[in-house]
């Protein structure tokens, strides 16, 4: 490929993740809409209408035979079932945070989660963090403790939507690279199906479920949230063939920062000078992080250019990651 047809790719990887990470921080909005339906009930619609939507793709793209797998390897097996569960406690918080009037709180968990992947890479994989880490896991330690003191209350929202997508980006990245995307998507909600439907269940049965209750258009929208959580997953995929990892660490943060935006501007979340203060610790640890990846970028982009390390010049040496090595599912 040409040199201008790789900025073409480029340009498209940028544009693919940037709605990617949009549409995530648009959820609080869609999410909103949901409403009167409480966050078990949306978490089971979206479990099933996600895993109907993925069987159906996988169908008519005759893409099954990778199930089998999950029976012949119980780690990828256990670990899949892991993943699923984590997602699902995920999912399940942020949707109560938004339906309860905690968005911003919610935006906050997602401003951690790249610290909290940080530390988790040091306390369970052992991995050995550069100094400007080191800093940048300091100063998210002092926003969680200032934003405890500030508020009379540990921040329990925030720090368990990081600690759960943390470990779930964790534990993708020890069962490996086994999967795409739609079939690891297809997998994850195909576990979670039966306790989705156990859920609808136990709610109709206690009058609490909306679905048909509340008119058509509130059913197209729970219906819907099985698109809505696969649309952004398979534009995060296309952009992740196409960029560097840097530029998708980067465009993470549009999820947060619309978020935030969503909760203070159009759903009229009132934030505390206090809070304030402590999400822009936050900025501060992840304004580090990042100087710290574009760093490391291009130390890395100059040893393994032509002649300094690497004769061949090979195109790995832009960092690109594959979709199966991310995970990105909120």
């Amino acid at each position: 490929m040409t040199a201008a047809g790789d900025g073409s790719d480029a340009r498209r990887g940028a544009a693919y993740g940037f709605l990617a990470y949009a549409v995530w921080g648009a959820f609080p909005l869609y999410f909103h809409a949901l409403k009167p339906a409480g966050a078990w009930e949306i978490l089971s619609h979206r479990i099933l209408w996600t895993l109907v939507l993925c069987a159906l793709v996988l169908l008519v793209r005759r893409d099954l035979a990778w199930a089998a797998q999950l029976w012949r390897r119980p780690r990828l097996g256990l670990g899949v079932v892991a993943a699923a569960l984590l997602i699902a406690l995920n999912w399940v918080v942020y949707v109560q945070a938004v339906i309860t009037g905690h968005t911003t709180e919610a935006a906050l968990g997602y401003f951690l989660n790249p610290i909290v992947t940080v530390f988790l890479g040091v306390v369970v994989l052992r991995e050995r963090l550069r100094l400007l880490q080191w800093v940048a896991v300091g100063i998210g330690a002092v926003a969680g403790l200032y934003l405890s003191f500030a508020a009379g209350s540990v921040p329990v929202i925030a720090l368990t939507l990081a600690a759960t997508f943390g470990s779930y980006g964790l534990v993708k990245k020890k069962v490996g690279a086994s999967l795409q995307a739609m079939q690891s998507l297809a997998a994850e909600t195909a576990v979670l199906a039966p306790i989705a439907l156990a859920l609808l269940v136990i709610l109709t049965a206690r009058g609490e479920t909306t679905f048909t209750t509340d008119g058509g258009w509130h059913t197209s929208l729970l219906v819907l949230s099985g698109a809505a959580t696969a649309l952004p997953l398979l534009l995060f995929a296309a952009a992740a063939r196409r960029v560097p990892l840097v530029t998708i660490g980067l465009l993470q943060f549009v999820t947060p920062v619309l978020q935030l935006l969503c909760g203070v501007l159009l759903l009229g979340e009132h934030m505390s000078p206090q809070r304030w203060v402590g999400f822009a610790i936050v900025w501060v640890a992840l304004a580090v992080l990042t100087v710290d990846s574009l760093r490391q970028r291009a130390s890395r982009s100059a040893r393994l250019r032509p002649g300094r390390g690497d004769p061949t010049g090979s195109a790995a040496a832009d960092g690109s990651v594959s979709i199966n090595d991310t995970a990105d599912l909120r």
